[in-house]
């Protein structure tokens, strides 16, 4: 409700799958190619991402792709292939390093880099390339790619003036959801933060359309449409200067995103934790990522640029996560 519809649905939803269809033991390590291990987790979390890898696994992209030159599908096409299919213990993801200025301006090759960044870089450029030839497509239309129903949801923002009620809504659609942890010392506090009533008064006022002026008003964001892959950046970043947050903070290994909804009423709304990226250093300027990973046999793996190796349960759940990955 509140949301316009799609002209052209570009990916069916009934044809994503999201328990593996094959299972095997865990593929390839990822060699460091100087400064790259913040590319090697996110490439390995999107790789152990089940709906994705079926869906690249099957090569449906690359047989209808005509774009010519570089296309972040077809590339993660070849690379979660290669990785899973691969008899080497370690590849190199030499492809995406090479392009890796068609990912994000902001990235070098022999520069480090942030995690999630590249992560934000990685879904906006296979985004783009589910749309390739279709740019006059409404922004509805537009959230209909294999990449949108794998990992896209919609946020409601909800704006009450708090002199005559008056309230208005608006819909954005996300590809992952940041936190702040300066408080929280748990993923639901945080979520619980994230939901919650803000006050905007003083420079936020916000011109209210009934009573004509500028008046204090109440703003609370909800999540109104749940991905299929939920996506969560805990924002270690305590200013600019690089100082980072180094607590843990706790999260569960599954999730109900139903008391974050803007609707509560009705079934848990159950997540699976099923990746995780860790970032080792004193700064955020500095240090080095790794991640750890559930297999499709249904194993966790930690996984440090070449090396992969078996963990339990016990031991990710333990971690100073960044970024969580959570599967409906």
């Amino acid at each position: 409700e509140g949301m316009a519809l799609p002209q052209r649905i570009l990916f069916p939803p009934e044809e994503i799958c999201m328990d593996w269809q094959q299972r095997q033991r865990p593929g390839a390590g990822l060699c460091n190619l100087g400064s790259t291990c913040y590319i090697n987790v996110i490439l390995q979390c999107l790789t152990y991402t089940p709906p994705l890898a079926n869906y690249l696994l099957s090569r449906d992209h690359s047989q209808l792709c005509h774009r010519q030159g570089f296309c972040m599908m077809c590339i993660m096409e070849a690379h979660v292939r290669k990785v899973l299919h691969s008899s080497a213990s370690v590849i190199w993801p030499r492809a995406v390093v090479r392009d890796l200025k068609f990912i994000g301006e902001e990235f070098e090759p022999d520069m480090a880099g942030d995690a999630y960044e590249f992560l934000r870089c990685a879904l906006e450029a296979m985004q783009r390339a589910c749309l390739s030839g279709s740019s006059d497509m409404d922004i509805s239309s537009q959230t209909t790619t294999i990449i949108h129903q794998i990992f896209g949801g919609f946020l409601k923002s909800r704006v009450t003036c708090l002199r005559c009620q008056a309230v208005s809504d608006s819909y954005k659609a996300f590809l992952h959801v940041l936190l702040d942890i300066k408080a929280p010392s748990s993923l639901t506090t945080a979520l619980e933060d994230f939901v919650t009533s803000k006050k905007l008064d003083g420079k936020y006022c916000l011109k209210c359309s009934k009573c004509e002026k500028k008046v204090t008003a109440s703003k609370r964001v909800t999540v109104h449409h749940v991905p299929k892959v939920f996506t969560v950046c805990l924002e270690r970043a305590a200013d600019h200067t690089g100082k980072k947050i180094s607590k843990i903070v706790e999260y569960p290994e599954y999730l109900d995103l139903r008391p974050y909804m803007s609707d509560t009423a009705g079934e848990p709304l159950l997540y699976s934790l099923y990746a995780l990226v860790v970032h080792s250093g004193d700064t955020c300027l500095d240090g080095h990522f790794f991640c750890y990973t559930k297999a499709s046999n249904g194993l966790w793996y930690k996984m440090d640029d070449e090396s992969v190796d078996n963990c339990g349960i016990h031991a990710v759940l333990r971690q100073q996560a960044y970024l969580l990955f959570y599967a409906r």
